[in-house]
């Protein structure tokens, strides 16, 4: 029953989100002249960054292994309940569930 709106920032966008590009600089600022010589030496920085407005990380190293080159077959995709949006329709689509109409 989960409706999920996905929104892209396009490449070489990244300097227009707003979150990004004030937590970026927080988090290299936290590790700087560390070396990041282990995933628990990262994570434990990205984890204690906080800007003086209360933006925080949340960081979690996920240690499933993933097929690569997985391709999603045409038969499978036109099962998908995919509206794509009216601005950056190549980026940016909402996806619901088979039974529900899509909210746009």
């Amino acid at each position: 029953g989960l409706i999920v709106k996905v929104a892209h920032y396009p490449s070489g966008a990244s300097k227009w989100n707003p979150i990004e590009h004030r937590l970026f600089s927080e988090v290299s600022k936290n590790w700087a002249g560390v070396p990041l010589e282990s995933m628990n030496i990262v994570l434990n920085h990205l984890r204690t960054t906080a800007t003086r407005t209360g933006l925080t990380v949340t960081a979690k190293l996920m240690n499933g292994v993933y097929e690569r080159g997985f391709k999603v077959s045409q038969e499978n995709r036109d099962l998908l309940n995919l509206k794509r949006d009216l601005d950056i329709p190549q980026w940016n689509y909402t996806i619901s569930p088979q039974n529900q109409p899509i909210i746009s």
